[in-house]
C-alpha cells in the first residue's frame, strides 16, 4: 500500500519540523506543512486533497476546529490525528470517537509525539483505508471540472442500486441508487472519487438529474413486470436552497405517472446545519408531494433535538460505521437508544454497513428493523438489479 499524503498544521516551527521529520523516517513522502489555517486549505486545494490532517485542536490560534468542519464538508480529506494535550477525561471520550467534523478520527497524539505513536496512527489510516466497504486502489485527486463535464455530457455517471432489506426476514424495503462514474480512463469510479468535484463545479444538480431519469426507466421496466421498489437518493442540503429542484423533482414524477411516495430522499446530517429557511420549506414540499425524507449518516454530525422534531424527515439513517463493533457494550448503548429515539419520534431506523451475519443478529436482538450492507446485498447496475429482483439471494 502507497503511504498517505499528509498535512502537519502546526505554528509552532520546531514543532511541526519534529513532525515533518518523524513522518519522513517512516516512509511518508507526500507531505504539506502550514503554519495557519488559511495557508493549510490553499496546500489542500492545489493538492487536490489529502489523506491525512494533523493539527492541534487546543491551539486557539489555528482555529483548527473551524478548519476541519470545512475540509470534512467538502470532501478534500480522509482523516485527522490530533495531536493535542487534554485533560484526562476530555482525552478519554475523544478517544473513543471514530469521526470528528465529518472525518476519521485516527488518534490523539501526545506531547513531545513518539514515533511508535505515529507509526499507530499510520498504520490505523492504512487498515481503514483496506476496509470492505472502501476501494483504495486510485489515489485521490480532484477531476478536473473539463472532464466532469465530459462524462457527464456523455452519459457516463450511471446509477447503481443497493437493496435495503427488513432484518428479521426477507422482505425487500428498498433501493439506494449510489451514482457510479464509468470513466473511460480510470475506470469505475466511486463518489469519493468524484462528489468533492462535482460540488465544487456546481454539477450536483445535474447528476442528480441524471440519476433520477435512469431511476425512472429504472421503475418503468420493473412496472411492466409487475414489480414496485421505493428508490432512495442523495441529495445535499445546498441544492433545496432554490426551487428549481424540487419543481424538477414534481415534474419527473408526473410526467412519468408516479406518485411521490415512490421517492426517497437522503440528506447527510452534517449538512442540516443552520439551514435557510427556503431549505426547509423544500423538504416540507417534498413530504407534501408523498416523497420520504432521510437524515443520512445519523450519529456522525450534530443534529439536536430540536432540529430532529421540526424538520419534516420521516427516517433515520445510521451510519454504518457506527455498528461495526457490534459486540462493543458503547456500540450497543448508542444502537438500542437510536431505535428509542426513531420510536418516540414515529420515524423508521435503517442501519447501514450491516457487513457480517454477526452484526446483522445483533442489530435484530436490540430490535432493528432495516438495514443495507455488504452482508445482505451489493450495489449493482441496473440489468443486474433487475435480474436480481426477479430471483434475489437474500441471506437467511
Amino acid at each position: 500500500m502507497d503511504s498517505p499524503s499528509v498535512l502537519v498544521l502546526e505554528n509552532h516551527s520546531f514543532r511541526r519540523g519534529v513532525l515533518v521529520t518523524a513522518l519522513q523516517h517512516l516512509g511518508v513522502i507526500d507531505i504539506l506543512q502550514a503554519d495557519n489555517s488559511e495557508g493549510a486549505m490553499a496546500q489542500i486545494r492545489r493538492a487536490g486533497g489529502v489523506d491525512i490532517v494533523l493539527c492541534d485542536l487546543g491551539n486557539t490560534a489555528l482555529n483548527c476546529q473551524d478548519f476541519l468542519h470545512s475540509v470534512g464538508q467538502n470532501g478534500m480529506v480522509r482523516a485527522v490525528a490530533l495531536c493535542s494535550e487534554f485533560r484526562p477525561e476530555l482525552r478519554r471520550a475523544v478517544e473513543q470517537m471514530t469521526n470528528f467534523a465529518g472525518l476519521q478520527l485516527l488518534g490523539v497524539l501526545s506531547k513531545p509525539t513518539q514515533l511508535y505513536s505515529l507509526q499507530q496512527i499510520l498504520q490505523r489510516y492504512g487498515h481503514r483505508r483496506l476496509l470492505p466497504d472502501v476501494d483504495p486502489a486510485t489515489p485521490y485527486k480532484l477531476p478536473s471540472e473539463e472532464d466532469v463535464r465530459r462524462g457527464l455530457a456523455l452519459g457516463e455517471f450511471k446509477a447503481w442500486f443497493q437493496p435495503k432489506f427488513e432484518l428479521n426476514g426477507t422482505v425487500l424495503a428498498g433501493a439506494e441508487a449510489l451514482a457510479r462514474w464509468e470513466h473511460p480512463v480510470r475506470g469505475l469510479l466511486l463518489p469519493k472519487d468524484f462528489l468533492a468535484a462535482v460540488l465544487a463545479y456546481d454539477l450536483i444538480d445535474e447528476m442528480l438529474k441524471q440519476m433520477l431519469e435512469q431511476g425512472m426507466s429504472l421503475l418503468h421496466a420493473l412496472r411492466q413486470s409487475g414489480l414496485g421498489v421505493e428508490l432512495a437518493f442523495n441529495l445535499h442540503a445546498s441544492q433545496l436552497a432554490r426551487d428549481d429542484l424540487t419543481d424538477h423533482i414534481h415534474h419527473v414524477l408526473k410526467s412519468n405517472d408516479f406518485p411521490g411516495s415512490t421517492l426517497l430522499f437522503e440528506v447527510a446530517e452534517n449538512g442540516l446545519l443552520d439551514i435557510p429557511r427556503a431549505t426547509r420549506e423544500n423538504l416540507l414540499r417534498l413530504r407534501m408531494m408523498g416523497c420520504s425524507l432521510s437524515i443520512d449518516d445519523f450519529g456522525m454530525g450534530f443534529s439536536s433535538l430540536t432540529l430532529l422534531c421540526h424538520l419534516p424527515f420521516n427516517q433515520l439513517k445510521l451510519d454504518g460505521q457506527l455498528v461495526r463493533s457490534i459486540a462493543d457494550p458503547r456500540t450497543r448503548a448508542m444502537v438500542t437508544s437510536t431505535v428509542a429515539l426513531a420510536r418516540v419520534l414515529n420515524m423508521s431506523l435503517v442501519i447501514e454497513g450491516v457487513g457480517s451475519q454477526m452484526i446483522r443478529d445483533g442489530l435484530v436482538e436490540m430490535g432493528c428493523s432495516f438495514g443495507q450492507g455488504y452482508h445482505l446485498a451489493r450495489p449493482m447496475d441496473a440489468q443486474r438489479f433487475v435480474q436480481w429482483l426477479q430471483s434475489p439471494k437474500i441471506p437467511a
